[in-house]
């Protein structure tokens, strides 16, 4: 069974960094684009960055020049870097691949952007 579990989150400060993960099972996964997605309280599920199998990295203009989106396929795993936190920033993230499938959203991680 494929399984996608994010972890990291956590409350930070205005100005503040926090590192996602996110874990997969499966080495397909190596093979599709992963994205970082998250859904703010009622909102609409957004993503945020995504990077192709060979490393190429895209972002939404809100995050771009603060959040990082890498991948180590020989570990299963992609992480979202995140600097220079704002409280619209504050949401769940989710990772998924690129178009996002139904099967594979995980619980996500809460990342509250606070003073």
């Amino acid at each position: 069974q494929v399984q996608l579990v994010e972890s990291g989150g956590g409350l930070v400060q205005p100005g503040g960094s926090l590192r996602l993960s996110c874990a997969h099972s499966g080495s397909i996964f190596s093979l599709y684009t992963m994205g970082w997605y998250r859904q703010a309280p009622g909102k609409q599920r957004d993503l945020v960055a995504h990077i192709t199998p060979g490393g190429a990295a895209n972002y939404a203009d809100s995050v771009k020049g603060r959040f990082t989106i890498s991948r180590d396929n020989a570990k299963n795993t992609v992480s979202l870097q995140m600097n220079s936190l704002k409280p619209e920033d504050t949401a769940v993230y989710y990772c998924n691949s690129k178009p996002s499938r139904n099967a594979y959203w995980g619980r996500g991680t809460q990342v509250t952007v606070s003073s």
